[in-house]
């Protein structure tokens, strides 16, 4: 069903059990700066990273772009307003209940936005607070984490 809500223990065997598919949403403003939000859950909890989420159970790429962009950003995207950048794998070794023993891994599709966004009206449900960063600076900042990183070679 779309949109259906997996329990807590349902969705702990899923990723115990398999890969999760998720699109990441590398948003660049004008200027050419990153969007990236500080991450407030697991995995990947405590780094900056670019926003995105996962596919849900029969959801249709492109709505699940539209909506992730309406959740992650306040507007809403389809695929055709974005620029592919390819399949990534995200491995972790936890997970988003920190049960031990239980690691989490992303089939990622990840997609280029060029937006201009005011940072005060992001939402805020996976992300403490958010800001732009220069590409250099992402590159070079210990505190984005790898695999946002890896977006910029």
């Amino acid at each position: 069903m779309n949109g259906a809500r997996l329990s807590h223990e349902d969705f702990l065997a899923v990723v115990r059990l398999a890969p999760l598919v998720s699109l990441d949403l590398v948003v660049q403003s004008p200027r050419g700066d990153v969007l990236v939000g500080f991450r407030s859950n697991r995995p990947a909890g405590g780094s900056w990273f670019v926003p995105g989420g996962r596919i849900q159970k029969d959801e249709r790429l492109d709505a699940a772009f539209r909506r992730l962009t309406r959740e992650e950003l306040g507007v809403e995207r389809g695929l055709a307003d974005a620029t592919p950048l390819g399949v990534y794998e995200h491995l972790y070794e936890d997970n988003f209940a920190g049960v031990p023993g239980v690691s989490t891994h992303y089939v990622v599709y990840a997609h280029r936005l060029a937006l201009d966004l005011d940072l005060a009206a992001l939402p805020a449900a996976q992300h403490a607070r958010w800001k732009w960063i220069a590409v250099d600076a992402l590159r070079a900042d210990a505190t984005v984490h790898a695999n946002t990183r890896a977006y910029f070679p």
